[in-house]
């Protein structure tokens, strides 16, 4: 009986399929003619797939959709180039003064920050991303405290301690692992993430949480990468759903710094005791005045420290790869490291590099610095056009595209031989910092610059510092093993391999 039903209705509907074709054909014209339009004169692929676009490319191999973009935006006077992907028409932005154009018009009639371009679903609607305007400032304006030189020495001694065991830990690994290198990707992600929620949340995070966190942050990673297919069991529902949790952990240690830094003579202690420190001397404030304070929820400010982690985490990881890859290949730069160094520092003093220590270390401050403007690690910051926005005389950006300004791209313009790793463009002598400083767009630009540049770079000249002081190392070098693979932050293609080796009499007896 039922297959004759089955049978019956197939039979009923043969008559309409002429009919079903001919709407099918004519969606997928339209969707091509509105491509078209939307990309008008700018390079990019003269046909795209129906719906997905170009997505198959763009998560099976980013490195390479990337450089086609590149190369597309290269090869016409105009900067930029086209592309579409998951119903998304795209723009990716090569020209320097057309990214700070973006950068500088981050509001709600021009253009909204995603990071991400299904961010808000990733990230939740209160992250610091998306804020604009005076409650942007505002946020900004209380998060400066969490960077000031006081609060950033507290930070330094925190981040050695956690450099120096894991360091400790990888040259036990190594040795275990001969005669075969040891993968470093992993292992410094590690480390940066127990850096992040010591410096971020320091002691309101149990071992057991921090287990818990290592895991969830494992599926915001895989998640970033995916397709953004929100269903159960997808990867990228996995990442929403561990956003979710990590927000929620964030905000309970931020109640439990904000009960503490209540109680009188309490010194901070990490990140978040700073943060807290300064709300509740505004709170105290406010109703010494009979005022009405600005509240900013645990939930708010957990979104907030889970965009730092974000920011720091994996930037961070993938700024140390880099370090690690770059000073193997230039000898002469890691031999005048290690020289300023040991200058400076000695890991037989049994102490911590002091704030003022790192000061002194300008050459390699100026490696880090290198370091970042080679291979800036956010390669591009998404943004969404909220309306149709005139980008050059001749073309502007139709409402809901997706921009990508590629601070990768700028990094390479401008500089004095740019494709040369060359840390002395950063010397007193040079300082192409100063006369390229609208093309150094590795921290971005405008109202959403990173707020914790500082802090980021401090970690990057630590690592440097300590690692070359302490550590014998050479990479595992294979055919292409240099090259860029986005993870979603970009690293070394074979996630760095190197051997390691003491090469200090003794580590510092801390």
């Amino acid at each position: 009986m039922s297959s004759l039903l089955n049978k019956m209705m197939i039979t009923s509907l043969l008559p309409l399929t002429p009919y079903l074709l001919s709407l099918l054909l004519f969606l997928l014209l339209l969707e091509q003619i509105s491509y078209l339009t939307k990309k008008r004169t700018a390079p990019g692929p003269p046909v795209v797939l129906p719906f997905v676009g170009n997505a198959i490319l763009l998560v099976r191999n980013p490195t390479r959709f990337w450089d086609r973009q590149s190369a597309l935006a290269k090869s016409s006077p105009l900067g930029f180039s086209s592309n579409y992907v998951i119903g998304k028409f795209i723009l990716f932005i090569r020209d320097t003064h057309l990214s700070h154009k973006i950068f500088a018009n981050v509001r709600p009639d021009a253009f909204a920050l995603v990071g991400h371009p299904f961010g808000k679903k990733l990230f939740g609607d209160h992250n610091l991303i998306y804020m604009t305007g005076q409650e942007h400032k505002d946020l900004r304006r209380r998060i400066a405290p969490n960077f000031t030189p006081k609060a950033l020495s507290t930070y330094t001694a925190l981040q050695q301690i956690i450099i120096l065991h894991h360091l400790q830990n990888w040259l036990r690994l190594s040795s275990q692992a001969l005669p075969d290198p040891i993968t470093l990707r992993f292992l410094v992600r590690d480390m940066n993430l127990e850096t992040s929620q010591t410096v971020f949340v320091g002691p309101y995070l149990g071992p057991a949480a921090r287990e818990r966190f290592k895991s969830d942050y494992n599926f915001f990673n895989v998640g970033l990468m995916k397709l953004p297919i929100d269903l159960p069991g997808t990867a990228f529902r996995n990442a929403r759903l561990a956003v979710r949790r990590l927000v929620e952990t964030l905000s309970v240690c931020a109640e439990r710094s904000k009960a503490r830094m209540e109680i009188a003579n309490s010194e901070p202690t990490c990140l978040i005791d700073f943060w807290m420190h300064e709300t509740v001397q505004e709170l105290r404030n406010a109703a010494q005045a009979g005022s009405e304070p600005a509240v900013v929820s645990e939930v708010e400010i957990g979104a907030h420290l889970f965009d730092f982690l974000f920011a720091a985490q994996d930037a961070s990881t993938s700024s140390l790869l880099w370090a690690v890859t770059l000073l193997d290949s230039h000898p002469e730069v890691l031999a005048k490291v290690r020289e300023e160094v040991a200058g400076i520092w000695s890991p037989e003093s049994d102490s911590l590099i002091t704030a003022e220590q790192l000061s002194r270390m300008k050459y390699t401050h100026a490696v880090g610095r290198e370091v970042v403007r080679y291979r800036a690690p956010a390669t591009m910051v998404p943004h969404i056009a909220a309306v149709d926005f005139p980008l050059t005389e001749t073309y502007t950006i139709p409402k809901g595209t997706i921009v990508f300004p590629s601070a990768y791209e700028s990094c390479f313009q401008g500089f004095s031989d740019p494709e040369r790793f060359d840390p002395d463009r950063f010397s007193d002598e040079r300082q192409e910092d100063r006369i390229y400083k609208r093309n150094y767009l590795a921290f971005g630009a405008g109202a959403h610059q990173c707020v914790g540049q500082r802090y980021a770079l401090n970690h990057l000249v630590l690592f440097i510092a300590m690692f070359c002081t302490l550590i014998n190392f050479k990479r595992h070098k294979t055919d292409g093993c240099d090259d860029i693979e986005f993870v979603p932050t970009i690293c070394p293609k074979d996630d760095c391999k190197v051997f390691l080796s003491q090469r200090c009499t003794r580590f510092p007896s801390l």
